[in-house]
């Protein structure tokens, strides 16, 4: 059940059901602080690492919103794989490219805690809030076949929700955060459900933890693009053969 926003279940664990894949676009402008100008950046820092005759990877492509852009403004890629878990979702998705020929767009449905696209060369892989939705235990593993999988010189574009560096700070942050999402309309009751429902089920870690999954995965070119207390975003690139 939701309420009026149309994205806050009410006495249940978060799940992205039909409900939530239904309004998740609207759920996120209202819930992501600086959500526009993350958006762009992921775009536009994504762009200048596609390469022709390769793909552009999505885990966890909900209803497609980050990988439109690239199939709209990359006409040199070989194809566009979306994966995603969720029934609601991938139908969404499926739905929103239904006018593209297979296989230039793919959205499988598929577990990344187990598996990997296969014979996917991607040049760009996107994790657009993802990865804090993987148990713990997975993340490193997921990290991993994407940084394998990318081609050299190849980007992994990450976008997180971050716990903060400390205690204090950490309160600090999830302060603010909850005066923006009053700002936009929530409730205390909605926050207050929302926040419930999410317990066990987002789990994020701090921005060093997320850095550090990165550079043992192998990347060693891993920079910040984007941050709003609690969220954040990465840029990490594949070395090339040579090194550079």
């Amino acid at each position: 059940m939701t309420t009026s926003l149309g994205h806050v279940p009410a006495d249940a664990r978060w799940s992205f059901d039909g409900s939530v894949a239904e309004c998740f676009d609207d759920m996120l402008a209202r819930s992501i602080p600086d959500y526009q100008e993350m958006r762009r950046l992921v775009t536009e820092l994504g762009l200048r690492y596609v390469r022709a005759a390769s793909d552009v990877l999505d885990l966890g492509c909900s209803r497609g919103e980050a990988l439109a852009p690239f199939v709209e403004r990359a006409p040199h890629a070989r194809s566009f794989i979306g994966v995603e878990m969720s029934k609601p979702m991938l139908a969404a998705a499926r739905e929103r490219f239904r006018d593209v020929p297979p296989p230039r767009v793919q959205i499988l449905d598929l577990d990344l805690r187990h598996a990997f696209p296969p014979a996917c060369v991607p040049s760009v892989a996107l994790s657009v809030l993802t990865l804090q939705f993987v148990p713990i235990e997975y993340r490193q593993g997921v990290v991993q076949r994407v940084y394998d999988a990318l081609m050299p010189g190849g980007a992994f574009v990450v976008v997180e929700k971050v716990l903060g560096a400390t205690a204090p700070t950490d309160e600090l942050f999830v302060t603010e955060y909850l005066k923006l999402k009053a700002a936009s309309g929530y409730t205390p009751e909605e926050i207050a459900r929302k926040r419930l429902s999410l317990e066990g089920v987002l789990v994020p870690v701090t921005a060093d933890w997320n850095v550090e999954l990165l550079r043992q995965a192998g990347f060693r070119e891993v920079d910040c693009f984007w941050r709003w207390c609690n969220f954040a975003g990465w840029l990490a690139v594949k070395p090339r053969r040579d090194g550079g």
